[in-house]
């Protein structure tokens, strides 16, 4: 399992249109076989912040992720809309260690 934290900095004015494309990656993003998870996570007391919390199956499944029509559509529409570059993180799962993650029904 990997998990990767992207954290945006969005334009003001371009909240509710990055909302919009993220959430359309999101839904996708959930579809391919190698997410377990896709969280968009927006800061309570600075609106224009957002962390992309994804979770995959497998190290290759990121890639696997950024070849996708999806991707590349979140990524095109959105670039002029950020404030300053993303940025990421890599993180593993520590505990519980052999959790599966499973979205509720």
């Amino acid at each position: 399992m990997l998990i990767v934290h992207v954290f945006v900095h969005v334009k003001p004015e371009h909240v509710a249109a990055f909302k919009e494309a993220t959430l359309d990656n999101a839904r996708n993003s959930v579809q391919e076989p190698g997410v377990m998870r896709f969280d968009v996570i927006q800061q309570e007391d600075d609106p224009t912040r957002f962390v992309l919390v994804e979770i995959y199956r497998t190290p290759d499944a990121p890639a696997q992720h950024k070849e996708t029509a999806h991707y590349a559509r979140w990524r095109d529409t959105v670039a002029d809309m950020m404030a300053a570059p993303r940025t990421s993180i890599k993180y593993v799962n520590v505990f519980p260690a052999d959790q599966q993650w499973e979205l509720p029904a």
